[in-house]
């Protein structure tokens, strides 16, 4: 049983300060936590699933972008889909995210419209640079997942990627190969991330 202070390879600490924004307050174990949080990112996938005809505009959005981040964790943190204020072990200076999560979106508008990459290094590079910027308090990689995927099958006509949902307290050799092709891509080199994705079966 992994405690709420414990923090696995990999994962964002949750700080005494986050953990004041939990709105179960009977939950003490990360098994309980991971438990409400995936019933609640499955409730924000039924809402990603009912949007009315988004367009690259509308996707590629701040105001979409956190909208999404509320409804996969709105349910558990009352930080949900707000900017973090402090720095973390990984993501960019929190002064930083709204001017480069603006650039990120604009950046990722010209990808998709005058198709820079195909379209499994555009998920690869979208992924990434979500997960780089690490706009919210925890949940990034999540967020980020559902988001390339919502581009996907939105804008790109492509089925949802199959991504590897290893649980975070498990450290397993898959999920130390996802850190590591997100390590490479910080560096530039995207070849050993886009690897991976297609060793899922992408």
């Amino acid at each position: 049983m992994t405690t709420l202070i414990e923090n696995p390879e990999g994962a964002t600490p949750l700080s005494p300060d986050d953990m004041l924004g939990l709105k179960h307050k009977h939950v003490d174990t990360r098994e309980q936590l991971n438990e409400l949080e995936a019933a609640n990112i499955l409730q924000g996938q039924i809402w990603a699933s009912t949007l009315k005809k988004p367009t690259l505009d509308s996707i590629f959005d701040r105001a979409f972008v956190t909208n999404l981040h509320k409804a996969l964790f709105g349910d558990v943190w009352e930080w949900a889909g707000i900017f973090r204020q402090r720095e973390l072990n990984i993501g960019i200076d929190p002064k930083n995210i709204p001017v480069d999560l603006h650039n990120f979106l604009e950046d990722a508008k010209c990808w998709v419209e005058f198709k820079h990459y195909d379209n499994l290094e555009l998920s690869a590079r979208i992924q990434h640079r979500l997960v780089q910027i690490h706009p919210f308090v925890n949940g990034n990689g999540r967020h980020s997942r559902i988001f390339t995927d919502i581009v996907r099958v939105y804008l790109l006509g492509e089925k949802p990627m199959k991504w590897a949902y290893a649980k975070l307290e498990d450290v397993t050799e898959e999920r130390s190969s996802y850190i590591t092709g997100l390590r490479k891509a910080d560096e530039g080199d995207f070849s050993v991330f886009i690897k991976y994705l297609q060793s899922l079966g992408n």
